[in-house]
């Protein structure tokens, strides 16, 4: 049998200490499949943000596990664990987080040239995204000089340059008006159907998590329901 793409056993998270000690995460334990979309909802400060950065181990857990296809991540150190998140995830944020005064494919291929792709490939790569994005034509255009949607565009081709396994998306459309916004959702969820690509959204947007297969709500730090979503 597959194991889960990701499985989370008991995490819980803790900062500070003492009576400065916070427990943003107090024991979560799930499974999510390879091909998924799973929506992580909640209010501010109710750990979403932080399941998503262990989940990406971005952060990892004060105490419990967390799998990668069967792998126990808390044995993945320094390289070999930087390699393994370039490698396998990709990351869509509210803030673009793009070079302003780099071009639109420099921006791109970022990913590339920390995993050590030469030059001539790097490029290659990061046009094939573009045009995937529809986006090939701002290639050389300065990234301060794009639209909002043009910048969430190119922040997902950044995610798929690497040709990840999953995509974790951080409130994706936030920025962005309602058609804008629509736009990038079926982006995504066409990656998620077509690609096979697994889709984690962590978002305040109701709307935005009925669109997944799956909807968990987090609340003080804790899972209090788990469910396939129901579109409207």
């Amino acid at each position: 049998m597959t194991p889960p793409i990701l499985s989370v056993k008991d995490v819980r998270k803790s900062y500070g200490r003492g009576q400065n000690r916070f427990d943003a995460l107090k024991g979560v334990s799930l499974d999510i499949d390879e091909g998924e979309s799973v929506a992580i909802v909640g209010k501010s400060g109710s750990g979403k943000s932080t399941l998503m950065h262990v989940l990406a181990l971005l952060d990892a857990p004060t105490t419990g596990s967390i799998a990668l296809e069967g792998v126990d991540t808390g044995t993945l150190k320094g390289r070999r664990l930087n390699r393994t998140r370039n490698k396998t995830f990709g990351f869509v944020f509210q803030q673009f987080f793009l070079t302003a005064n780099s071009s639109v494919l420099e921006n791109v291929i970022l990913p590339l040239k920390i995993a050590g792709v030469r030059r001539g490939e790097r490029k290659r790569r990061g046009i094939a995204a573009l045009e995937q994005l529809e986006l090939a034509d701002k290639a050389r255009n300065k990234a301060v000089n794009l639209s909002g949607g043009q910048k969430q565009r190119s922040v997902i081709a950044r995610a798929l340059v690497n040709n990840p396994r999953i995509i974790f998306a951080d409130e994706p459309t936030g920025n962005l008006d309602t058609t804008t916004g629509g736009i990038v959702e079926d982006i995504l969820f066409a990656l998620n159907r077509e690609n096979g690509i697994t889709l984690i959204v962590v978002t305040h947007d109701e709307d935005l998590a009925a669109r997944c297969d799956r909807r968990i709500l987090i609340r003080d730090g804790l899972i209090v329901q788990d469910s396939k979503a129901v579109a409207a």
